[in-house]
């Protein structure tokens, strides 16, 4: 970049995105692993350096916490743009944790705009007891039908839960939904009015997905807003660590508690 356009060594790192101290940097070790491993990292997740070390370690590599540390400071990555913060999390009732899969799912609506400035909806479904992300599903308009047509494609896919718990929204308290979870022997849980804390689980997955989708990404379709849903479910799933798994992927859980 710098011999092609002339440019200084300032703004050539800054067009590549490319730390200015490893520039300078030569190092007694071969660390280009792990340079490579967090470069990859730190481009597609806004998370911080433990969630990077777990990551790692559930892939199999041996670096130590040290190692990974080191060069974690030294590519700057710890002086990233932070992103604004949130109000503090409020005080949430005691959710049960499910003793198996399919004991509760909990379900909740997300709200976005497409940089055309049509609004769309993203309908959140995840499994209690290992955090999993079920669906993910934007779509410009989403009614009870389609919420029944989305539950339907996942008992058929993994069978029925218990239980379903969901705020009191219109597409939720509708006669239609009760009636079908009524068929099913599925017993429908509503949160009180204005206490979204009682859906505490699904509330800090849609934390998750609002920081690393729909605030991390502007949207010139509906099909990429679903295209990038997809990709963050299937690493939330399989390797993004969970501190209350003991750091496993909602998968890696259930494979260790269910065998």
């Amino acid at each position: 970049v710098r011999a092609e356009h002339g440019y200084s060594l300032t703004r050539a790192c800054k067009i590549i995105n490319y730390p200015r101290s490893l520039y300078y940097y030569v190092s007694i070790k071969d660390d280009s692993e792990v340079i490579a491993k967090l470069t990859e990292l730190a481009k597609k997740q806004s998370e911080g350096q433990d969630k990077f070390y777990s990551r790692i370690r559930n892939e199999g590599k041996t670096w130590n916490h040290k190692r990974v540390s080191r060069v974690y400071k030294m590519m700057g990555l710890n002086k990233r743009k932070k992103t604004r913060k949130r109000l503090p999390a409020r005080v949430k009732q005691p959710l049960i944790v499910p003793e198996q899969p399919n004991d509760t799912w909990s379900m909740d609506f997300m709200h976005d705009t497409l940089m055309g400035g049509r609004k769309f909806r993203v309908l959140n479904i995840i499994d209690d007891f290992n955090r999993e992300a079920l669906r993910t599903d934007p779509h410009y308009s989403i009614g009870s039908k389609l919420v029944i047509k989305t539950l339907d494609r996942l008992v058929l896919e993994r069978g029925k839960p218990k239980a379903i718990r969901a705020d009191n929204g219109p597409e939720f308290i509708s006669l239609e939904l009760s009636e079908w979870c009524f068929q099913r022997g599925i017993k429908l849980l509503f949160i009180q009015p204005g206490r979204p804390m009682q859906n505490g689980f699904i509330e800090r997955f849609n934390r998750s997905f609002r920081e690393n989708v729909l605030d991390a990404n502007l949207f010139e379709s509906i099909h990429q807003a679903r295209e990038l849903s997809d990709e963050f479910q299937e690493d939330y799933n399989f390797h993004r660590p969970h501190e209350s798994l003991g750091n496993l992927s909602p998968i890696n859980y259930k494979l260790k508690s269910c065998g």
